[in-house]
């Protein structure tokens, strides 16, 4: 086993001003955990974009190396939940914001962050779900918790050629639920259908700023957008019925009414997946092998090499990602 590891890190001088350059470090360098990851494979999540770019401040520690999920082998364990040789994955918990992260050969964790590999995925295939997939089934999930079935009508995703969106759509469309899918892109309305899309929407009908009520249009939704386009989301939603929200891309703001909430008894389900409790992970994770289509993560995936991941922060926060990035160590 080498000494040195690859690793991506992020600095910052005494102006502020943020740095990104790829260095060697050693098992030395890393942070407290009882539990060492040979890291096989990660992902680019729009969080790890703004983190590399610097456009929104998710690392609260310097210097750091970001990275918000990995998945790979156990080296090391001093933990009796984890042996050496177990397959493991990791989503949130504030690595790659406060701890160092996946962009490296080799992490150091707590093992209650950690979750089994499912047996019939490798590193790959659960990288091209990563954070974002596993958020998309937090927000299926809730949606099912509040009774939002396919028989309730029509469930739209906004975002929908993101990495939580296009998840979203492949999972619900698996399940049985007619998913109308929103995007900025309208180059990737074939690719949207080929995951199970019954209908595709333009960005602009749901970007304008949303009247106390629309007209009902479907019985639920998952927004990774926020912003005006969440709050058209709200007042479109069928009486009852509910929206699970779990992303900011269009801004942090919800410049809406509560006219959705006390008229039709609409319900904003909120979805955060970097503290969700253990349980809940391994339910999500048990969903995934159960209801995602593996013959979608193809088409859902583009597998890049380390030294793509700078780049590829930029490109997706620039708008310019479908599905998701996955990076093969």
């Amino acid at each position: 086993m080498s000494d040195t590891f690859k690793a991506l890190l992020v600095s910052r001088d005494e102006n502020k001003t943020q740095s990104v350059d790829m260095v060697e470090l050693s098992e030395d360098d890393l942070m407290e955990g009882d539990v060492t990851v040979a890291v096989e494979a990660t992902t680019v999540n729009y969080k790890d974009g703004l983190a590399i770019t610097g456009k929104a401040p998710v690392i609260r520690r310097w210097p750091l190396v970001p990275g918000i999920d990995f998945a790979g082998t156990v080296i090391a364990s001093d933990n009796a939940q984890w042996k050496v040789g177990d397959r493991v994955i990791l989503n949130g918990w504030g690595v790659g914001e406060t701890h160092h992260g996946a962009f490296a050969g080799r992490a150091r964790v707590k093992g209650e962050w950690l979750v089994p590999l499912p047996a019939a995925m490798t590193p790959v295939d659960a990288m091209a779900v990563g954070t974002a997939g596993y958020t998309a089934m937090l927000c299926v999930m809730a949606l099912e918790r509040h009774g939002i079935t396919p028989e309730r009508g029509p469930v739209v995703v906004t975002g929908a050629a993101g990495g939580v969106g296009s998840v979203a759509v492949s999972v619900l469309s698996k399940l049985g639920y007619h998913v109308i899918a929103s995007t900025g892109r309208p180059a990737e309305a074939g690719f949207l259908q080929e995951l199970g899309a019954a209908e595709v929407i333009a960005r602009e009908e749901l970007e304008a700023p949303a009247k106390p009520l629309g007209k009902e249009r479907w019985a639920g939704g998952i927004d990774a957008v926020g912003s005006n386009t969440l709050a058209n989301v709200l007042s479109m939603t069928a009486y009852g019925g509910a929206v699970a929200a779990c992303g900011l891309a269009g801004g942090m703001d919800l410049p809406g009414s509560v006219a959705p909430f006390i008229l039709r008894g609409v319900s904003l389900l909120g979805i955060d997946s970097v503290m969700a409790p253990r349980e809940i992970r391994l339910e999500a994770w048990r969903r995934i092998g159960q209801d995602l289509d593996h013959g979608k993560l193809t088409a859902l995936s583009t597998l890049m090499p380390f030294d793509a991941i700078v780049n590829a922060a930029h490109d997706i926060v620039a708008g310019k990602v479908r599905g998701r990035l996955v990076i093969e160590m």
